[in-house]
């Protein structure tokens, strides 16, 4: 073993959650090293080539609110661009775009090339040196040492993988990588608790060989909404590409349900634990059987390649049953296909090792991010690994860690989640999952979490000079339309009718009546003359603000009584063993994962309502002692 330069922060693993995490930790001053397997891996897109969707989309906003990547690297590379869920409300709107996952993953290494205090090395880390309980290197697999004061687990679906389809096992990483297969051991030694969990991808066809014609093609959205808050559509505007949606059949399902003795799901090849929001195609077969088919969308894998990611038909059946299957699908019925679908097994840790600030508990300046904790999804990842960045950074600084609460943001219902809960399959985020959705939108996470990224460095001088003008405008406005009384004339009433709504008898708030889902804000120009020449995005923002307004009070009253109980933290050496009235299973609960506060405690499966009561008695009762 031999020494090499010694740095502030290592980060293990290059993927989303990696490439946050080493930009959040360069960019607030740390000496930063990002160490990949292949730095060909770096932002690497092993399954489905797209950024966003249903709650992800509001992980990626909010990592961009923050300072954050991602939001500006899908915006460099999209292909096609679709807010999805837009027949609904505001709380569920979420945008997502198919990257060219080619030049995606490029235009990242380039930023991490290009970022101050940070550099990437190909090597595969196979020990941490770990003293009196704290992190104080990571040694390589030639033997080098990197003396570090923090490090950063972004190992992904990496250790110890196993890529199976069939009969067929390949020891190795996803998309043909190598796999990493010595860190695990260390991590055992140390007395962390593993698991071993499953994913998966679908087959990978030529375009060429595709009738397009037979399937509805899928187009972009014609008004485009970055994901980043410092572009605007017109900014990334490009030509869009398309994608395609078909259909399985019945000889689909036939095919899948004639196989299933060579399915390592059904035939007991795969241990690992499958993601149950995911399921693969043979699973859904199987537990939707009177389903007479199920939707299947084609989608571009880049710019420049004939590849199509075949969506909605992970599988790990054999390669012969893939081509078959794949040739019933309408469309497809001579497509040739050119990578086979697979599982992945690989090891990762239980989540509630961790702390809220994604500290491994048991190891000082050991933190972790993305599916190393058993979460799925690039988004996940990333919003973990920004998390992690900038925690381990403030550790080395000695400043209190940065937790976003599950009122505050998404990020904060995906952490407390993963580290108070637990998960047993591979999580992914879902809008169900937030209790705050309505406060929680997409739109509004600049408005939320610009100023805390500010605050932590990561935000420029001009990007929050810009926001806190925004912010105004938004105040400004809504101060504005609800000070402005539209009387009963002949000329209001003819916009109303025209909406499509009743007339007035008497004048009302201009506000009052942008309360009606008819009206928009455009349609009152003609008798507004006093408005000022606002953004689409401010206006947007005033719109959701007074029409919702009802709601979201609601809400933030809710938000208000769970602040309370999040607010009364419980003193971190707290024997619960010695509080009389606890049950045995809610002291285990307690002592094992160590809660922050009385609101992380009520949240513990185990713990009870009046396990929390005897909790809050007791602290008043020694508050007096």
């Amino acid at each position: 073993m031999y020494q090499e330069e010694a740095v502030d922060v290592a980060v293990i693993g290059g993927g989303h959650a990696g490439c946050e995490a080493a930009l959040a930790a360069a960019r607030m001053g740390m000496k930063t090293i990002l160490f990949a397997i292949n730095l060909d891996s770096i932002a690497m897109m092993p399954c489905n080539p797209s950024i966003g969707g249903t709650s992800k989309g509001h992980l990626v906003r909010e990592i961009d609110a923050l300072g954050g990547e991602m939001g500006k690297n899908i915006d460099r590379t999209y292909i096609q661009s679709r807010m999805l869920n837009t027949a609904k409300g505001p709380a569920v709107h979420s945008l997502r775009a198919q990257a060219d996952k080619f030049r995606y993953k490029e235009a990242m290494k380039e930023v991490l090339e290009s970022t101050p205090n940070l550099r990437i090395r190909q090597a595969e880390i196979v020990d941490l040196i770990v003293e009196e309980g704290q992190v104080k290197g990571v040694v390589t697999a030639a033997g080098a040492c990197y003396q570090t004061q923090a490090a950063i687990l972004c190992t992904g679906t990496y250790l110890r993988a196993d890529c199976i389809h069939g009969e067929y096992r390949q020891h190795s990483g996803p998309n043909g990588m190598a796999g990493a297969d010595h860190l695990t051991q260390k991590l055992e030694s140390l007395s962390l608790s593993m698991r071993r969990f499953k994913t998966g991808t679908p087959a990978r066809v030529d375009g060429r060989t595709v009738d397009f014609s037979k399937m509805e093609e899928q187009k972009g959205d014609e008004n485009l909404v970055p994901f980043s808050f410092e572009n605007t559509p017109e900014q990334i505007r490009r030509p869009q590409l398309s994608c395609y949606l078909t259909y399985t059949t019945e000889e689909t399902h036939e095919i899948i349900r004639r196989n299933l003795h060579r399915s390592p799901l059904f035939s007991g090849v795969i241990h690992g634990i499958g993601p149950r929001y995911c399921p693969s195609i043979e699973d859904k077969v199987v537990r939707f059987a009177d389903k007479k088919r199920h939707q299947i969308f084609l989608e571009p894998e880049g710019e420049h390649t004939h590849e199509y990611y075949v969506q909605g038909m992970s599988s790990s059946l054999p390669e012969d049953v893939q081509r078959d299957m794949l040739r019933t699908l309408i469309g497809m019925e001579h497509v040739e296909v050119m990578r086979t679908g697979y599982a992945i097994e690989y090891d990762c840790i239980d989540p509630q090792e961790l702390d809220l600030s994604l500290h491994i508990k048991k190891i000082k300046g050991l933190y972790s991010a993305g599916q190393f904790n058993g979460s799925s999804g690039y988004e996940e990842a990333a919003a973990q690994g920004i998390m992690a960045g900038i925690n381990a950074a403030l550790w080395i600084q000695k400043k209190e860690p940065f937790i976003l609460r599950r009122d505050e943001a998404y990020i904060g219902v995906l952490i407390d989640d993963l580290v108070t809960k637990g998960t047993n399959e591979p999580y992914r985020m879902m809008t169900s999952r937030a209790e705050y959705r309505l406060l929680l939108r997409q739109d509004n996470a600049d408005l939320r979490l610009t100023e805390k990224g500010y605050r932590l460095g990561l935000i420029s001088e001009s990007r929050y000079q810009a926001f806190l003008q925004k912010k105004n405008a938004i105040q400004q406005e809504i101060e504005r339309v609800r000070n402005i009384t539209l009387g009963g004339s002949r000329k209001v009433n003819e916009i109303l009718t025209a909406c499509g709504t009743a007339p007035l008898k008497m004048g009302v708030p201009m506000a009052e009546i942008l309360k009606r889902p008819e009206v928009s804000y455009e349609a009152l120009a003609p008798v507004d003359p006093g408005r000022p020449a606002l953004d689409p995005l401010v206006i947007q923002q005033v719109m959701i603000q007074i029409r919702y307004e009802g709601y979201i009070e609601k809400q933030m009253e809710q938000a208000e009584k769970f602040q309370k109980m999040e607010n009364r933290l419980l003193p971190e050496d707290l024997d619960y063993t010695a509080i009389h009235g606890l049950r045995i299973e809610a002291m285990q609960k307690l002592n094992q994962l160590r809660p922050a506060s009385i609101g992380q405690a009520s949240r513990i499966s185990g713990v009870s309502p009046a396990d929390i009561s005897v909790l809050l008695v007791y602290l008043k009762q020694r508050k007096r002692t």
